[in-house]
């Protein structure tokens, strides 16, 4: 006995919708796409905005974060220059009192000899600090970096010209810690 098979052929319609083809769309079904379409498109503006807030958020930081790196490093700069100024003015007398007990020691003696070295070890980390001394003798004299202790009248000098420094300046970056005391011709 043989047996039938009944399974459909794969060629053969296994309905009738197969048969027929497919069934053309009905509008509320093209509606509901359409709505769909929408809101994805609605969907992605959203993401979109919402991704560019954060992005422009994210910059502003990044910008608010370099500026403030900037201010903080000129901060502490300003802050370490203040602190060798302030230094600086407070060695400026000691270095005043070693000039002047060199003046008053004998040349050549054991004391002028110490004296001497302490006095180039403190010019020289003043220097290496950034303080700069300045004799002005032979320039013009001038109130914002000259200190003027008296007048005297010279010989072949212009008058108002510094033909006597009584005590050096000092300067750290162009600013003057202590000006130079000079006498000025008249």
């Amino acid at each position: 006995m043989e047996t039938a098979d009944r399974r459909p052929q794969e060629s053969e319609p296994r309905n009738e919708q197969e048969a027929t083809g497919p069934e053309p769309q009905a509008p509320a079904e093209e509606q509901a796409g359409d709505e769909v379409a929408h809101d994805l498109d609605a969907l992605l503006q959203d993401v979109t905005r919402e991704r560019d807030e954060y992005l422009d958020l994210a910059q502003r930081a990044k910008a608010d974060f370099e500026n403030y790196r900037k201010r903080a490093a000129r901060e502490s700069a300003e802050a370490e220059r203040r602190g060798k100024a302030s230094l600086a003015r407070e060695l400026v007398p000691s270095i005043d009192n070693l000039e002047r007990a060199l003046e008053a020691t004998e040349e050549g003696s054991e004391v002028a000899r110490g004296v001497a070295l302490v006095h180039g070890e403190l010019q020289a980390t003043l220097a290496r600090a950034g303080v700069e001394v300045y004799d002005p003798t032979g320039e013009r004299f001038d109130p914002t970096l000259h200190e003027a202790i008296s007048t005297r009248a010279a010989d072949r000098v212009d008058a108002g010209t510094v033909v006597e420094t009584l005590e050096p300046g000092y300067r750290l970056d162009g600013q003057v810690l202590r000006p130079a005391r000079v006498v000025v011709s008249e």
